[in-house]
């Protein structure tokens, strides 16, 4: 039997008293069930990657002494705590074990005994004194082991009472170092902690401060009266190793591990941290309680890690994430400090980001010519190596044909004909490249020699995520390289060949101006969340795929714009004064010449004069002879005796041969119906009505409204653009189709000759001018970069 040996940096007074170990558990009668279904993986080797953690059974909560105490260390974070014991119900309630290693007991039973001292002393002096006025009391230093010895019944109390509000039964076990030193009750201990689990039981183990020697003084105290709580890091992670437990989720009151200490300015969190990096790291202070500090929970996390057992390092203070952080932890979410031994051959996201930005103010700083050699360069690599790129998109196709739809397969499929048009498209954005960054927009004379300019500026880093198209990643590596952008690039796993070769091709064309680096495609296990939280890296997201994954991106960036629409719920409007042959093909390009793209029409709105005319006759035959299935709204329903099937919602991206067929009185009705359903895309009128219809191009509020087109015009190309990252239905910055121009934003440069505001105060000497100049004067020499 292999027998493991951990140093615990205990400091016995009497190494032969007896270890002391109880156990005290009160079973809630409950309809919660008993899980014995072994674990899901043989123990011996740690997960290599976050979203693993998913599959992890049984689970080692370590709760540090700034999480369980309050500010003041008198007393526990009771609504903190509270958070903490729902989520670790929530997860024992999805199958997994959970054991809980707690400190605590020393700050309870140094509030309890706070209060018994001043009570008795505020008595006596009464007594005394003969009155109720209390002069200043002092109160001494109180000693941790009877703190501990006062707080542990109160603590356990407490979490009982908690657990039991979701009929969960809890068990306390209180430990001393000898008890891992002496091998029978090291078997006692197992054996008791494994029944418990066994019995779908919470165990809450502590350190048995009560008997152990106080902790030596912390250095950083600085004669503050306080006391510390001793640190349980050793303890959870030897018990994680002894009871084979699958993740350790230590919390502390830091966000993880940084590579400096927190407080620094260049402090960076690491995400994942492998046991070759300690010598990068340098640490800082201890916490405000406990005796253990960082460097202390690293070297417990490698010694669990060692053993079998994955170790993450989070926040379990801060009011924002208190709530659901071991829940985000469980899920594989990017949150804290991450420890692994499967060191990743290629770079980190963040350092991907920061090589993109680097890369990216080089690419800015090129002259427009530069940048417009290397999208042609593209553009020719493209046709020429389209024989390598096909083969790669073969090749997923054959994977993807039994898991994505026909709509799907179709926007992952690639051919000869889509790289010439991409091509195409690719020059006409060189083309367009050279009048882009660094454009004078406005130049104003502010005051004598004092001239101001607003010039065209890269935004950054942008973030690009898109689903089964891996034609965008051509289309936006020159959108962003004529914009003089760095391009991070997450596409979906069902193109990755596809995607890999297409990003080669473009890394190939940057490096012949040395900014290969300018442009990554993520192909690490990166969560789309996880991407969305890179606030400090990336400045604008661009999602393009589903309407539900840019719900899911919007809802994630918080703190990151993002640009893009939801939902392309397009209308088109049949007047009644509409010509029979432009509906007709109108209709059938706008429903069927790609029913997967957003542009496509999903209501077809008809005013109610056309109802039984020959010209809805041969609408309805043509959607027929189309294929595509009809749902008809609520007042088209009440008009026929037979009807097909009556839409759910009248707001439905159907994506497919499938469109909602509604009847309107008017054109205005056929407006407010269009506000009330639409997404804002695209929405067209029919009509030989010039009035009728600038009164509705007028009227509507969206994106892109069209008279007498066609809505699969509302496209980058098609525009003229050359491409586009997206179609944008926001009210601020871009909107609709977004080409090179929605790529980029501004900056002022003030050039003067020692000025200052003082100098145009009423006591100044200087006035202001404020004098618009054209901006075809550009100074002599005058180069602009970002």
């Amino acid at each position: 039997k292999l027998k493991m040996i951990f140093i615990f940096n205990y400091k016995e007074n009497n190494p032969s008293s007896s270890p002391f170990l109880t156990l005290h558990a009160v079973r809630q009668w409950s309809n919660v069930p008993f899980f014995t279904v072994p674990l899901a993986r043989a123990h011996g080797k740690s997960f290599a990657h976050r979203s693993e953690l998913r599959q992890a059974k049984r689970i080692v909560v370590k709760l540090g002494s700034a999480v369980v105490t309050r500010g003041d260390e008198c007393g526990l974070a009771l609504g903190r705590l509270a958070s903490i014991v729902e989520q670790v119900v929530l997860i024992n309630r999805n199958g997994r074990e959970m054991m809980i290693v707690t400190s605590g007991a020393v700050a309870f039973g140094k509030q309890r005994l706070r209060h018994e001292i001043l009570l008795s002393q505020s008595v006596r002096q009464a007594l005394h004194s003969g009155q109720n006025q209390l002069k200043d009391m002092s109160l001494p230093v109180l000693e941790a082991r009877a703190c501990a010895a006062a707080g542990q019944s109160g603590l356990m109390a407490l979490y009982e009472a908690m657990f039991t509000q979701y009929s969960t039964c809890t068990a306390q076990i209180l430990v001393t170092n000898l008890d891992f030193h002496d091998d029978q009750k090291r078997r006692n201990l197992n054996s008791t902690l494994h029944e418990l689990l066994r019995m779908n039981i919470v165990p809450i183990i502590n350190t048995n401060d009560a008997v152990v020697p106080p902790p030596e003084p912390n250095s950083d105290l600085q004669g503050v009266n306080v006391i510390s709580i001793k640190d349980n890091d050793s303890l959870a992670a030897r018990l994680a190793v002894e009871m084979r437990a699958d993740l350790l989720i230590a919390l502390s009151d830091v966000e993880g591990l940084y590579d400096s200490p927190p407080g620094s300015d260049d402090a960076k969190l690491l995400d994942t941290f492998y046991p070759g990096d300690q010598h990068s790291i340098t640490y800082g202070t201890k916490s405000r309680v406990g005796i253990g500090g960082m460097e202390a929970k690293v070297k417990a996390a490698l010694w669990a890690l060692q053993g079998g057992t994955s170790v993450v390092i989070a926040n379990g203070t801060h009011p924002k994430v208190t709530g659901h952080v071991i829940t985000d932890i469980v899920e594989g979410k990017k949150v804290g400090t991450f420890f692994s031994e499967v060191k990743p051959a290629g770079p980190t996201v963040e350092q991907q980001t920061e090589m993109a930005r680097s890369a990216g103010r080089t690419l800015a700083s090129l002259e427009p010519e530069q940048r417009s050699d290397i999208i042609c360069i593209l553009a020719d690599l493209l046709t020429e190596r389209k024989d390598e790129i096909l083969s790669a998109n073969k090749n997923d196709m054959e994977h993807a044909v039994s898991r994505l739809s026909p709509a799907m397969l179709k926007r992952l499929s690639l051919s000869s004909s889509k790289l010439n048009s991409l091509s195409i498209g690719l020059r006409q954005i060189a083309v367009s490249s050279q009048d882009s960054v660094g454009r004078v927009l406005r130049r104003t004379r502010v005051a004598n020699k004092l001239e101001l300019e607003q010039i065209t500026v890269p935004i950054g880093v942008l973030l690009v995520i898109f689903e089964s198209r891996p034609d965008c990643l051509p289309q936006v590596s020159a959108l962003a390289i004529a914009s003089g952008n760095a391009l991070l690039l997450k596409g979906g796993k069902e193109a990755a060949n596809t995607n890999r070769i297409l990003h080669e091709l473009a890394q190939e064309a940057l490096s012949i101006h040395g900014v290969k680096d300018a442009i990554q495609l993520v192909s690490t296990r990166e969560e789309v969340e996880d991407l969305c939280r890179l606030e400090k890296m990336i400045d604008l997201i661009i999602p393009r795929g589903s309407s539900q994954l840019v719900r899911d991106i919007q809802r994630a960036a918080k703190s990151i714009p993002v640009l893009g629409h939801s939902e392309g719920i397009c209308h088109v409007y049949v007047d009644h004064e509409a010509s029979v042959d432009k509906a007709i093909k109108i209709i059938r390009d706008s429903k069927c010449d790609y029913p997967a793209a957003c542009n496509a029409m999903e209501t077809l709105l008809v005013h109610r004069d056309l109802l039984r005319t020959p010209l809805f006759d041969q609408i309805i035959d043509m959607l027929r002879t189309e294929h595509v299935k009809v749902h008809a709204g609520p007042k088209f329903a009440s008009y026929l005796t037979f009807s097909p099937s009556e839409v759910k919602s009248l707001r439905t991206e159907y994506g497919d041969l499938e469109c909602c067929i509604e009847v309107v009185d008017s054109m205005q009705e056929a407006v407010d119906h269009i506000h009330k359903y639409g997404s804002s895309h695209t929405d067209v009128i029919v009509t030989e009505n010039e009035d009728t219809a600038e009164q509705f191009l007028q009227q509507l509020d969206s994106a892109c409204v069209f008279w007498n087109a066609s809505s699969r015009f509302a496209d980058g190309y098609r525009f003229g653009l050359g491409a586009e990252v997206g179609i944008s239905t926001a009210r601020i910055h871009a909107r609709g189709p977004v080409g090179l121009e929605g790529l980029l934003t501004t900056k002022w440069v003030l050039r003067g000759e020692g000025q200052t505001a003082a100098d145009f105060s009423e006591q100044g000497s200087m006035t202001y001018l404020h004098e618009n100049l054209p901006v075809a004067q550009v100074l002599p020499g005058h180069r602009t970069t970002s």
